[in-house]
């Protein structure tokens, strides 16, 4: 495997402080859940400030960096029928393509770096038989998860948005093309 292709050179960050924080509650949530679980024997403790870690991080990643480091944007409503509706945001096609490479790298690969991490974390638990712990884990790993189904579907309505209005656009001119050429006869 080639590393030097895994992350875009040339270009630093466009957000340093943004990423900093799309990190930091992901990494603080992980590290505190490692290190407690190993040298502290209290499981309240544990459970309550990883997974509010872990929630901060779910915010911070839904509602900060998502717009900031991608131009997306995702939320999940209940009409009146009591049937979930996923809604997407995106910024327009040359806002997109002018996000910085780096931003939007660090973003999706901590995103599923992440959840690996608690994906491993879970299998420790089990081997483990720490049902508790286990329970933790779970929490952490369900808005992890729910991160990336929300940004992965919002990632491609974007794109479907960024065809329809290219085919638009295209057809648009078409049309006004063969309009003008007719109307000269």
């Amino acid at each position: 495997m080639d590393f030097n292709n895994l992350q875009p050179v040339g270009e630093n960050y466009a957000n340093p402080r943004t990423c900093f924080f799309h990190v930091l509650f992901k990494a603080a949530a992980l590290a505190f859940y490692i290190l407690f679980a190993l040298f502290i024997d209290n499981f309240v403790i544990i459970f309550v400030v990883t997974v509010l870690l872990a929630a901060l991080d779910f915010w911070v990643v839904k509602n900060v960096s998502g717009r900031i480091l991608v131009g997306l944007r995702w939320w999940n409503e209940i009409n009146d029928e009591g049937e979930s509706i996923w809604k997407f945001e995106c910024l327009d096609q040359e806002s997109l393509a002018r996000m910085n490479k780096k931003d939007s790298w660090l973003f999706w690969w901590t995103l599923y770096l992440t959840a690996a991490a608690w994906i491993i974390l879970a299998i420790f638990s089990l081997i483990r038989l720490q049902a508790d712990y286990l329970l933790v884990v779970g929490v952490c790993l369900t808005l992890s998860i729910a991160n990336i189904i929300g940004f992965t579907k919002c990632q491609k309505d974007a794109k479907k948005q960024i065809q329809q209005y290219a085919t638009n656009t295209i057809a648009s001119r078409f049309s006004s093309t063969l309009q003008s050429a007719f109307s000269i006869v």
